[in-house]
Formats: structure tokens, sequence, C-alpha cells
């Protein structure tokens, strides 16, 4: 792996790994974990490493809280797709057996899924067939299919213009949310927010306004009421065959931001209507690989509808899983490379929750701040079986980083102020 590296930095890795639980043979090939730069990248190496799978993240940002970790045998910088093939052909090529691609960002499955037949020289990969990936990934296709086939989602509009967001804004029910068809780098220059809650259709043309330069389509749908406990969702797994193997259901208890945020806390719960309706739609598709429904149920009439899939990827809740005993990426793993399958992928409904704590605080917060929510509660949230999104006693570096990231954000945001 020496050569054929230019164009590339790696970040030597001199900490000695935590203590691991062996699941695989020595000499397992390893896990490239594209994307390791995010939350769920990060959640992926710590998965796949404490069960003896030899770890090598790839990150775009070396100074990301995650590329801190100590349980990666070397993580690499790649700045580009340019650079970022160069590594994977170097040390794909120079690998005893074919590594291990888990792409974790939706911009690295679109990567993996462009360039299968060449990337399928040197490394294994399970996804689903490329007209899936488009289909599931790109909003203004999925929910057009999911209508088409019955499948339940909130009215929705396709706004690429204000003519089309004046159009939308008379048509839709409120109040509505907005949101990118697709999350790109443009979409992140220009805002954070994964979605905005919008209650009028002059609300809805002021944020066409405001965002709408940052997307192609932007799609606006009725938002549907309930409580944040109302959002569920399905991860699961199948194989390269196409065989269901591994299911894991959860519910949100809190999110930050509180209305439109990603999920603080989550925990594991039994709904079998939303599993029904996540494995149904994945099915029709024929699909392949790691696979994520979010659903939420409308108060109104009890009914639940499709929110949004994640494709060919682990999610920020793929942990929640691990944590209630469910194996999901080590099935994915084990199944990609031919190993017997983990004997753990039966949901026992053990109430496992996932925590991401510096979100947590600020959501529990602000409930408190409001009265919603006292101490006494929020204390018994966080009891019993967990997993941490970022916290580890284990592998500590990156929730420092994340701290003390967040903690500059907030010193250079009051300097601004004044």
């Amino acid at each position: 792996m020496a050569g054929g590296e230019a164009g590339h930095q790696a970040i030597a890795v001199s900490m000695s790994r935590p203590q691991i639980l062996e699941r695989v043979p020595a000499g397992a090939p390893h896990a490239v974990v594209l994307g390791m730069d995010s939350m769920q990248g990060l959640q992926t190496a710590r998965i796949l490493a404490w069960r003896g799978v030899p770890v090598v993240g790839v990150v775009s940002d070396g100074g990301h809280y995650a590329a801190r970790t100590n349980v990666c045998d070397r993580v690499v910088v790649a700045t580009g797709r340019a650079e970022l093939f160069a590594f994977l052909e170097a040390f794909g090529s120079a690998a005893r057996e074919k590594p291990v691609l888990v792409p974790c960002q939706d911009a690295r499955v679109v990567n993996v899924s462009g360039a299968r037949d060449l990337l399928a020289q040197w490394y294994r990969f399970v996804l689903p067939p490329p007209e899936v990936v488009e289909l599931l990934m790109e909003k203004t296709l999925f929910y057009p299919y999911a209508q088409a086939h019955g499948f339940p989602v909130p009215a929705t509009s396709l706004i690429a213009s204000r003519e089309q967001a004046v159009e939308a804004a008379a048509l839709l029910r409120f109040p509505a949310v907005v949101k990118p068809g697709m999350r790109t780098t443009r979409w992140t220059e220009v805002t954070s927010e994964k979605a905005f809650k919008v209650d009028s259709p002059a609300d809805l043309v002021s944020i066409y306004d405001l965002v709408g330069g940052a997307a192609d389509v932007l799609i606006a749908q009725e938002w549907i009421p309930g409580e944040v406990s109302d959002l569920y969702s399905v991860n699961c797994y199948f194989s390269i065959e196409g065989e269901l193997l591994a299911t894991f259901v959860a519910k949100k208890l809190r999110q930050w931001p509180r209305q439109t945020g990603q999920s603080s806390m989550g925990i594991e719960v039994r709904n079998d209507e939303a599993l029904d309706i996540s494995i149904r739609l994945l099915s029709s598709v024929g699909y392949r690989g790691l696979g994520y429904v979010e659903l939420k149920r409308d108060p109104r009439d009890g009914r639940h509808v499709i929110v949004e899939p994640n494709v060919g990827r682990p999610t920020g809740r793929s942990a929640i899983a691990e944590a209630g005993g469910v194996e999901l990426l080590l099935t994915m793993y084990c199944d990609a490379v031919g190993l017997p399958l983990p004997e753990h992928r039966t949901q026992t409904y053990g109430q496992a929750k996932w925590i991401h704590l510096r979100r947590d605080l600020l959501s529990a917060g602000q409930a408190m701040r409001a009265g919603e929510l006292s101490i006494a509660d929020w204390v018994s949230t966080m009891r019993g079986k967990k997993a941490y999104a970022v916290l580890s006693a284990r592998d500590p570096r990156p929730f420092l980083a994340e701290v003390g990231m967040a903690a500059g954000e907030i010193l250079s945001r009051a300097r601004g102020s004044r």
C-alpha cells in the first residue's frame, strides 16, 4: 500500500485499540468506511472494529471530530473524487483479500454506485441496482413512485421555480414542510437545516426565496401533525440475493431542533404496521443492502405515512439496532465477505435507546424552559440499555473534539453578535 497514494493524506493512528469483542476470524478483510467524517461513519467504524473487523476510515475533512477515533488501522483524508478513487485503487489492488466498502453518506453511495463496475475489481459492497439507488435517493422520483404504487406519503408538490412555489402555496394545506430533493454541498453551504416548517402560503414563498437557489428542486409537503414520538424508523438489511436478513424498529423521543431537526434520542419499539410498509416498499424495487425508512403516524386517522427512505448506507440510528442486540452492520459485512451470519438478527423489543448527548441536552433544555419536561423525566429517559452517537469511554477523543468545536462555534457567534 506504499505506492499510488499521491494526492491524499494519511493520518497516523498511534493510539492502542480498545479491547475488542472478536466476532470474525483473524485476517478477515478490511472494511473501508467512506464518509467517516459523519456521525454514522464514526458509529460504523466503531461497531465493526469492536467486533474484530479491521477498519480503514476515509474522510474528506481531516479536522472532523470523527477523524480523532482510535478504532481505525488508518484514517485517510481524500478531499476530492479524484483523490478518493486514487486511494481506493491503491488500497484495493494491494489488499490480499477484497475489502468491504461501506459508504456512510449519500454522496459516497452515489460515488460507489456510479463506479460499481470499476470498484468491483478490488472491493466487495452490497448496494441496490443503480436505478433503485436513483429512485429512492432522488425524492423527486421517489414520491411520484410511492403515490403511483399505493404507498402512503403526504400530499406533495415539487418546486423548481418561484412560479411553482406560488402554485404549490395555493394547493397545499398548511402547515407544510419544505426540504431539498437531495441535501448537497450547495444546500449545506446555505443552511444547516434539514427542512423548514412553514405556516402559510406566504411563508412557503419566502422560504423558496431564501433557499431555492441551493437545490435544483424543493419538495413541499403537507405537515403531518403529532408529536416527535410519532416518528418511527425501520432499519433493515437485504442480502446480496435479496433475502431479508435483519430488521429493527425504533421511534424518536426527542430531536434537535425540536420541530424539524435530527434525532437526539430514540428508543426501540414494536410497530408492525411501520415494519410492513417499509418491507413492502423496499421489496417492491428489488432491494439489496442496508435500508432505512422513516415514517410518521398521523394522529388524525392512525395511518403511517412515509417521510423518506435512506439508501445503501448506515444511518445515524443504525447503532440502536446494535444496542438492542441486532447485529445489523456485522450481518452486512459477513454477507458481503461470505462468512457465517451473526446469530443475533432478531429484534427482541428490550427498549434499547440511542442518544446524541449534545443535541439531547439542547432539546431537553429547551423543553424544560417551556415547562414540557422535568429534570426527573429527562433523567428517567437516560436509564437502561443505550448506545451513544459520539460519546464513548473506549474512544473518547471524538466526543471531546465535538464538544470543543461546538463551544468554539458558540463563542464565535457570541463575538459576532457583539
